[in-house]
């Protein structure tokens, strides 16, 4: 591995910085933007019951489309440039909603009936319940989800690198035009930082949010 390529590229013109701080971006907001709305869908179906399988297995099908695939469907919908970073964030969005839906499902279903029926023992309305009681009990499994839906982003935002968009990606298309895998170790050793990082930081975010949770686990 050629240290000098490292070093010179840090110094002069920031590339790989640029890069990770892209990759960030994409990987990142998509995360968040399919949390807020998971959250709202996943309790709508949920509540369906009869409905809840098909939905399900209609996101589990969106989930399991190429990545690929749907980075080049999503300018034709939405109408935007086949290079725009947007198709990413678009793209990611929509798998990470498929993935948090059954997530968010699964900790609702996972709700002790003691725990509902002791709200509305005391009087608690539906949206207060939901709210106070329900959600927090579903956040352990939301949060499980959520680490897979982050690791998964993290990873998949290289696959742009197709498109001309795949920022840290970028690194692999490179290496492998020139013949020269100095980036393309970097760019691996990057996004497996990444992922690990951003893993350790949600778990943490749940033991500080959810600190019931661990002391019933432990």
């Amino acid at each position: 591995m050629d240290l000098d390529w490292i070093g010179r590229n840090l110094s002069e013109g920031e590339d790989i910085l640029g890069l990770l701080g892209l990759h960030l971006v994409l990987a990142l907001t998509p995360v968040l933007c399919a949390l807020v709305l998971s959250v709202p869908v996943g309790y709508l179906v949920h509540r369906t019951r009869a409905g809840a399988a098909p939905l399900l297995a209609l996101f589990g099908i969106v989930y399991s489309v190429p990545s690929l695939a749907l980075f080049v469907a999503i300018p034709v919908v939405i109408g935007t440039q086949i290079l725009d970073p947007l198709n990413i964030v678009v793209a990611l969005t929509v798998y990470t909603l498929a993935l948090l839906v059954r997530s968010v499902v699964d900790g609702f279903r996972s709700v002790p009936v003691d725990a509902r029926q002791a709200a509305e023992s005391m009087g608690m309305g539906p949206v207060r319940r939901v709210l106070t009681v329900e959600l927090p009990l579903a956040m352990p499994v939301v949060f499980a989800g959520l680490r897979v839906a982050t690791v998964s982003n993290i990873a998949l935002v290289s696959v742009g690198a197709v498109i001309g968009s795949g920022a840290l990606g970028q690194l692999f298309d490179l290496g492998l035009r020139q013949a020269f895998y100095t980036p393309i170790i970097v760019g691996i050793v990057l996004i497996v930082a990444l992922a690990l990082l951003f893993d350790g930081v949600i778990l943490m975010l749940q033991r500080v949010l959810l600190p019931w949770y661990r002391k019933a686990a432990a």
